[in-house]
Protein backbone atom coordinates (compact mmCIF):
# COMPACT_ATOMS: atom_id res chain seq x y z
CA UNK A 1 0.00 0.00 0.00
CA UNK A 2 1.41 3.47 -0.82
CA UNK A 3 1.30 6.22 1.45
CA UNK A 4 1.35 10.14 1.04
CA UNK A 5 3.34 12.29 2.61
CA UNK A 6 1.00 15.87 2.75
CA UNK A 7 3.25 17.81 4.95
CA UNK A 8 4.29 20.02 1.81
CA UNK A 9 0.37 20.92 1.32
CA UNK A 10 0.27 21.65 5.11
CA UNK A 11 3.72 24.18 5.57
CA UNK A 12 1.58 27.54 3.84
CA UNK A 13 -1.73 26.98 6.25
CA UNK A 14 -3.14 26.93 9.11
CA UNK A 15 -5.80 25.08 10.67
CA UNK A 16 -6.67 22.35 8.43
CA UNK A 17 -4.87 19.87 10.49
CA UNK A 18 -8.32 18.08 10.24
CA UNK A 19 -8.31 17.70 6.71
CA UNK A 20 -5.01 16.10 7.35
CA UNK A 21 -6.73 13.31 9.34
CA UNK A 22 -9.91 13.57 7.03
CA UNK A 23 -7.24 12.46 3.83
CA UNK A 24 -4.88 10.22 5.75
CA UNK A 25 -8.17 8.43 6.85
CA UNK A 26 -9.27 7.67 3.77
CA UNK A 27 -6.32 6.96 2.20
CA UNK A 28 -5.47 4.30 4.51
CA UNK A 29 -8.31 2.22 4.88
CA UNK A 30 -8.77 -0.38 2.68
CA UNK A 31 -12.47 -1.13 2.66
CA UNK A 32 -14.37 -4.07 0.71
CA UNK A 33 -17.08 -2.55 -1.39
CA UNK A 34 -19.23 0.06 0.46
CA UNK A 35 -22.60 -1.46 1.66
CA UNK A 36 -25.34 -0.22 1.98
CA UNK A 37 -24.95 1.61 -1.56
CA UNK A 38 -24.93 5.25 -1.55
CA UNK A 39 -25.23 8.29 -3.75
CA UNK A 40 -24.43 12.13 -3.03
CA UNK A 41 -26.06 14.54 -5.14
CA UNK A 42 -25.85 18.12 -5.54
CA UNK A 43 -29.19 19.02 -6.13
CA UNK A 44 -28.63 23.41 -6.50
CA UNK A 45 -25.67 25.62 -5.02
CA UNK A 46 -26.65 25.44 -1.16
CA UNK A 47 -28.14 21.94 -1.41
CA UNK A 48 -27.12 18.11 -1.36
CA UNK A 49 -28.89 14.69 -1.13
CA UNK A 50 -27.64 11.51 0.43
CA UNK A 51 -29.42 8.36 -0.89
CA UNK A 52 -29.11 4.87 0.59
CA UNK A 53 -29.98 1.63 -1.04
CA UNK A 54 -31.35 -0.32 1.76
CA UNK A 55 -33.39 -2.95 1.20
CA UNK A 56 -35.07 -5.66 3.55
CA UNK A 57 -34.65 -2.42 5.94
CA UNK A 58 -37.74 -1.37 8.19
CA UNK A 59 -37.62 2.73 8.83
CA UNK A 60 -37.44 2.08 12.36
CA UNK A 61 -34.52 -0.34 12.07
CA UNK A 62 -32.78 2.54 10.79
CA UNK A 63 -31.52 5.92 12.71
CA UNK A 64 -29.61 8.60 11.48
CA UNK A 65 -27.45 10.91 13.54
CA UNK A 66 -25.58 14.34 13.79
CA UNK A 67 -23.08 14.32 15.80
CA UNK A 68 -19.81 17.27 15.59
CA UNK A 69 -20.14 17.63 12.55
CA UNK A 70 -19.95 13.56 11.31
CA UNK A 71 -23.54 12.17 9.68
CA UNK A 72 -24.04 8.70 10.99
CA UNK A 73 -26.48 6.45 9.75
CA UNK A 74 -26.71 3.12 11.12
CA UNK A 75 -28.91 0.06 10.47
CA UNK A 76 -29.65 -2.62 12.28
CA UNK A 77 -32.05 -5.55 11.15
CA UNK A 78 -34.56 -7.30 13.65
CA UNK A 79 -33.90 -11.34 13.64
CA UNK A 80 -37.03 -12.25 12.34
CA UNK A 81 -36.23 -14.67 10.22
CA UNK A 82 -35.38 -17.83 12.64
CA UNK A 83 -37.86 -19.62 11.19
CA UNK A 84 -37.36 -19.04 7.32
CA UNK A 85 -35.20 -21.42 5.06
CA UNK A 86 -33.33 -19.60 1.68
CA UNK A 87 -32.25 -21.85 -0.89
CA UNK A 88 -30.61 -18.39 -2.31
CA UNK A 89 -30.27 -15.41 -0.19
CA UNK A 90 -29.28 -12.19 -2.26
CA UNK A 91 -30.59 -9.84 -0.16
CA UNK A 92 -27.89 -8.08 2.35
CA UNK A 93 -29.81 -7.24 5.94
CA UNK A 94 -26.95 -7.27 7.63
CA UNK A 95 -26.11 -4.29 9.93
CA UNK A 96 -24.16 -1.50 8.77
CA UNK A 97 -22.70 1.61 10.26
CA UNK A 98 -22.11 5.03 7.69
CA UNK A 99 -20.07 8.19 8.25
CA UNK A 100 -19.91 11.03 6.94
CA UNK A 101 -18.03 13.86 7.36
CA UNK A 102 -19.64 17.35 7.28
CA UNK A 103 -18.17 20.59 6.66
CA UNK A 104 -19.04 23.44 9.14
CA UNK A 105 -21.57 25.11 7.02
CA UNK A 106 -23.58 21.94 5.96
CA UNK A 107 -26.83 21.30 8.02
CA UNK A 108 -28.87 18.28 8.19
CA UNK A 109 -32.83 18.38 7.63
CA UNK A 110 -35.52 16.00 6.26
CA UNK A 111 -35.01 12.30 5.88
CA UNK A 112 -37.28 10.41 4.29
CA UNK A 113 -37.53 6.66 3.51
CA UNK A 114 -39.44 6.30 -0.05
CA UNK A 115 -38.98 3.14 -2.23
CA UNK A 116 -36.33 1.09 -0.10
CA UNK A 117 -34.05 3.96 -0.10
CA UNK A 118 -33.22 6.30 2.76
CA UNK A 119 -32.68 9.53 1.36
CA UNK A 120 -30.99 12.56 3.84
CA UNK A 121 -31.59 16.28 2.70
CA UNK A 122 -28.44 18.53 3.53
CA UNK A 123 -28.26 22.26 2.95
CA UNK A 124 -25.36 24.56 3.08
CA UNK A 125 -25.88 27.44 5.28
CA UNK A 126 -23.33 30.14 5.56
CA UNK A 127 -23.63 32.83 9.05
CA UNK A 128 -23.79 36.44 8.13
CA UNK A 129 -20.49 36.96 9.73
CA UNK A 130 -18.74 34.60 7.43
CA UNK A 131 -20.33 35.78 3.92
CA UNK A 132 -17.96 38.37 1.72
CA UNK A 133 -18.54 41.88 2.65
CA UNK A 134 -17.34 45.36 0.64
CA UNK A 135 -15.19 47.59 3.00
CA UNK A 136 -15.42 50.71 2.12
CA UNK A 137 -12.02 52.21 2.10
CA UNK A 138 -12.11 55.82 3.84
CA UNK A 139 -9.01 58.67 2.85
CA UNK A 140 -9.13 62.26 4.46
CA UNK A 141 -11.00 63.72 1.74
CA UNK A 142 -14.19 61.40 2.67
CA UNK A 143 -14.06 61.90 6.74
CA UNK A 144 -16.95 62.80 8.18
CA UNK A 145 -17.82 66.58 7.76
CA UNK A 146 -20.45 68.84 10.26
CA UNK A 147 -22.55 71.26 8.89
CA UNK A 148 -23.23 74.40 11.09
CA UNK A 149 -26.25 76.70 10.50
CA UNK A 150 -25.89 80.08 11.20
CA UNK A 151 -27.35 81.22 14.31
CA UNK A 152 -29.81 84.46 12.72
Amino acid sequence: MRTFDLSPLLRSSVGFDHLNRLLDSTLNTEQSAPYPPYNIEKLSEDDYRVTMAVAGFAPDELTVTVQEGMLLIAGKAQDDDKDRRYLHRGIAKRAFERRFELADTIQVGDARFENGLLLVELKREIPEHKRPRQIDIRTDETSVKTIEADAA
